[in-house]
């Protein structure tokens, strides 16, 4: 996809990462939510793959059907004016916070 940059706007950038989910019961549907609700607050595109599928990261549906559990690594990859941004806040949300859930105790 080739973009255009006007006077006015910034060009656009690409993040990409590995994340591993960490929470218990892996990305089900509240965890799977709150990506989703963080994803839409940025501007740029977010897509998400488990390795054999890729899915929009803004939608709720195709999120959950990544079937990711705990241990899954998903990449994120990211374009957009504001990528960097979006991706520290799925990073902190996925690997810092776990989703504000419990974590399996070895």
């Amino acid at each position: 996809m080739e973009t255009q940059a006007g006077q006015d706007s910034l060009e656009n950038t690409v993040r990409e990462a590995e994340l591993e989910i960490k929470n218990s019961d892996g990305l089900h549907m509240r965890p799977a939510m709150r990506f989703v609700d963080v994803a839409n607050k940025f501007d740029s595109d977010v897509t998400v793959s488990n390795g054999e599928t890729n899915v929009d990261g803004k939608s709720i549906m195709q999120i959950t059907m990544l079937a990711a559990t705990c241990g899954t690594k998903l990449k994120i990859r990211i374009e957009g004016q504001d990528a960097k941004e979006a991706m520290d806040a799925l990073q902190e949300l996925v690997e810092d916070k776990h989703f504000d859930e419990p974590t399996p105790s070895r």
